[in-house]
């Protein structure tokens, strides 16, 4: 059995007491205040039939309830699946279906008490959905252990937290970024979560001036809309050390406006649902390079794997990944588990490369991989050189049918503020940097982008034409 989680933050709880641990506009909890609304909850929990070992679904916003449910549930251990209270009722239905949770909490009814956690728990400690699979919902499967490996680093060599720092939880709780880098890391290092319940650039920009926020996790997606916002002029980031991207790569023209505009760095680095966060750049580290994601963090080993097997570094190959805090596995899925972990290590689906020094660049996704007559175009490639142009603000690339070359090469952009510039324009754009089998010969421009719940741009609707 591993040691359970909320233990470390029973220990905070005690160790800080009357310390501010969560603060939301009107209102705030000292870590004494939350630990006893948990104790109350789980509390709750077991009076109305769950036990150690079952799972709960929690669907709630990011609000001061989620907080209480989440650590209400690990001090039973029981299990936490956090939803997207954002979910249709048929979409919530499918993940239901999948979980079959002994209770589904949509809010939180508890009173300050105390309750007995276990030290130890033999359940996992997480149930996490993936948000980039189309077909029936996986949920990844995450022990203690993994747990607290994953915090651990979240917290020390990602975003260098310390009992000082103030960071902003605007991001959805129900994610793995929001919940690990936004919420769990930081109660973990004794840090104040400045809680804001729905995303928006004014949300954002009061709660970073009001809370004095000195750590900021984001999606590119969100620096995006906060630079493109009208309010930006006026916004006040004095408080800020840095911003940390998670999701989808954040492409480097971004970080550097970001830094330009802020007088802040975004630390890059890569992960997924089933690995967290397991490639950085770190905060002590001034290091960056435009276009690779960093390095792997202590304790995690990298593999290049290519057709034929293992691959010297510095080739191209599928990103092999070994971390003490990868998922066990998916919930009741052994076949797809296997599909993607092999003696421990997770199969990312990404290509990369590995430089002697250690840093990863990714090249393009073994699914997302477009054909065009023979030759192989990875989209990220074509979205650096139009992002590149200084009218662009998003980009995405997909293959679609084509009846005489398999598939074709078709961009879509949204624009910057006050930019104006055709598709024509973009398109002699990517001529004059790109191989001639390589170019769009489609360019859309879009108002925005068609975006999931974590802010990643879904290609697939792009490729359907469901925009």
């Amino acid at each position: 059995m591993d040691e359970n989680f909320v233990c470390h933050l029973e220990s905070n709880a005690r160790r800080f007491t009357g310390k501010t641990a969560l603060v939301w506009e009107g209102g705030s909890l000292t870590w004494s205040e939350l630990d006893g609304l948990a104790s109350g909850f789980a509390r709750y929990l077991s009076g109305n039939g769950v036990r150690a070992g079952d799972r709960v679904a929690i669907v709630v916003p990011n609000r001061p309830d989620f907080v209480i449910a989440f650590l209400g549930v690990l001090k039973l251990g029981a299990t936490p699946a956090p939803l997207n209270p954002l979910l249709k009722s048929e979409e919530l239905a499918a993940f239901t279906e999948d979980l079959r949770p002994r209770l589904i909490v949509n809010e939180v009814k508890a009173e300050p008490g105390v309750w007995d956690t276990p030290s130890h728990a033999s359940a996992p400690a997480l149930i996490l959905y993936t948000s980039g699979s189309t077909g029936r919902p996986k949920g990844a499967v995450f022990s203690h252990s993994a747990l607290t490996f994953a915090n651990r680093s979240w917290g020390e060599p990602v975003m260098g937290l310390t009992p000082e720092d103030r960071v902003l939880a605007a991001l959805p709780l129900a994610h793995s970024l929001g919940l690990n880098g936004a919420l769990l890391a930081p109660l973990l290092f004794g840090a104040t979560v400045a809680l804001v319940e729905r995303f928006t650039p004014e949300a954002v920009f009061d709660a970073i001036q009001r809370d004095r926020v000195t750590v900021f996790p984001g999606v590119a997606t969100v620096f995006r809309r906060l630079l493109n916002s009208p309010a930006f002029s006026d916004a006040d980031f004095s408080s800020l050390r840095h911003a940390v991207s998670g999701a989808a790569p954040c492409p480097w023209e971004l970080a550097v406006e970001w830094n330009e505009k802020t007088k802040t760095r975004i630390v890059r680095g890569y992960g997924m649902t089933e690995l967290f966060r397991p490639i950085s750049y770190r905060p002590d580290d001034p290091t960056d390079i435009p276009d690779a994601v960093g390095r792997a963090v202590p304790g995690v080993e990298l593999r290049i794997a290519g057709d034929g097997g293992a691959t010297s570094r510095g080739d191209t190959g599928e990103l092999l990944i070994k971390s003490p805090a990868a998922m066990d596995g998916y919930l009741g899925d052994p076949e797809e588990t296997r599909s993607v972990l092999e003696d421990g290590w997770f199969k990312t689906g990404d290509l990369a490369t590995v430089s002697p020094e250690g840093y990863v660049r990714i090249v393009g996704r073994r699914r997302e991989r477009i054909l065009r007559g023979g030759y192989s175009i990875f989209p990220q490639e074509v979205e650096a050189v139009l992002l590149s142009h200084p009218a662009v603000a998003e980009a995405a690339v997909v293959g679609v049918p084509s009846p005489d070359l398999g598939e074709e090469v078709a961009a879509f952009v949204s624009l910057k503020p006050t930019a104006r510039i055709t598709a024509e324009e973009l398109l002699e754009h990517c001529k004059a940097r790109l191989a001639r089998f390589k170019y769009p010969r489609q360019v859309n421009i879009m108002k925005e982008l068609p975006k999931g719940a974590t802010g990643k741009i879904l290609k697939s609707e792009l490729a359907k034409g469901q925009f």
